[in-house]
């Protein structure tokens, strides 16, 4: 039997510049994973810009809105009781600005609660709907902030409206 061709390339060495590029690859893919695992992870805080809440407003009582600047302004409403683990149907109206995503973030101001995300569906002109969740706490009341973030083609706006939720029994 003769043997292919080929058999002998196996055992020859890779050149340098074989090497550096696979290394050159790899560390594309590791620093590609990483952006993107730190983009879907990251805190919504760091690249939004914050503007406060309309005066005082109670999410029990009513739809609560604030300024984003420019003219622009957002409605941001909760159907039902605030409670823990129960599903909350979300309404965001947003005036004055070409929103192309909203994203509603339940956030513990007192303790960290972990991540409580909840992308809004487009059903409308400047309408957005969804449903969220709060988390359990062992607290009797916990207080949380309900971050309210637009995406616009140029920027991240958002403003926050602070609750509190009371344990059921």
């Amino acid at each position: 039997m003769t043997p292919s061709p080929h058999a002998q390339d196996d055992d020859a060495p890779r050149s340098p510049l074989l090497n550096l590029l696979i290394m050159v690859t790899l560390v594309t893919v590791v620093v590609a994973c990483w952006y993107l695992l730190d983009y879907y992870l990251r805190d919504s805080r760091d690249d939004v810009t914050w503007y406060p809440p309309t005066g005082a407003c109670d999410l029990r009582e009513g739809p609560c809105e604030a300024n984003l600047g420019l003219g622009a302004r957002l409605v941001f409403g909760v159907g039902g009781e605030l409670s823990p683990l129960t599903p909350l149907p979300l309404t965001v109206a947003v005036e004055g600005v070409e929103a192309e995503a909203v994203t509603v973030e339940f956030v513990g101001r007192n303790m960290p609660m972990g991540l409580h995300r909840f992308p809004l569906k487009d059903v409308g002109p400047g309408t957005f709907v969804g449903e969220g969740q709060i988390g359990l706490c062992t607290e009797a009341v916990m207080p949380w902030r309900a971050q309210v973030v637009v995406e616009t083609d140029s920027a991240r706006l958002g403003s926050w409206f602070d609750f509190e939720v009371a344990r059921r029994r």
